[in-house]
């Protein structure tokens, strides 16, 4: 299966006053990890929007299994879980850096494919270069 590696450090301000990452940050590092998985197929999240194709989140969960703390390194693995014409979705591991690779959490996100209003799109009509490359990814979750 195709996955993208992130590497990030934690920052102070990502902390709670117990020096825990705040649970909502390891949202916003599915989205890092997203974004570069994106990426890692010639796309971004700035080139679908220009081509008018919006990924809003409707769906995120995540299982926390040990805590992350300030200045810890981080490795975040993202993933295409799913495909379907109107919506897709990723699954994220987040490990530790450097003891043995520690599973810190696990999640799931899942978008829809919307258009500038927020109507609905079936992407296999909208862009179907997208579709095709996108598919042929989701075709190496079921091998």
């Amino acid at each position: 299966m195709k996955h993208v590696e992130t590497f990030l450090r934690v920052r102070y301000k990502d902390t709670d006053q117990m020096g825990l990452v705040y649970y909502a940050n390891y949202f916003v590092w599915f989205e890092v990890g997203r974004s570069e998985f994106l990426r890692s197929l010639g796309m971004s999240y700035k080139s679908l929007e220009q081509s008018e194709i919006f990924l809003p989140v409707i769906e995120a969960y995540c299982e926390y299994k040990f805590p992350a703390r300030y200045d810890d390194e981080l490795k975040v693995v993202a993933a295409l879980k799913m495909l379907q014409e109107v919506r897709l979705g990723f699954q994220y591991d987040i490990y530790k850096v450097g003891e043995e690779g520690k599973l810190l959490a696990s999640g799931e996100t899942t978008h829809a494919f919307v258009n500038q209003k927020g109507r609905p799109l079936v992407l296999r009509k909208q862009n179907p270069f997208l579709w095709r490359l996108l598919k042929e990814v989701s075709q190496e979750i079921s091998d």
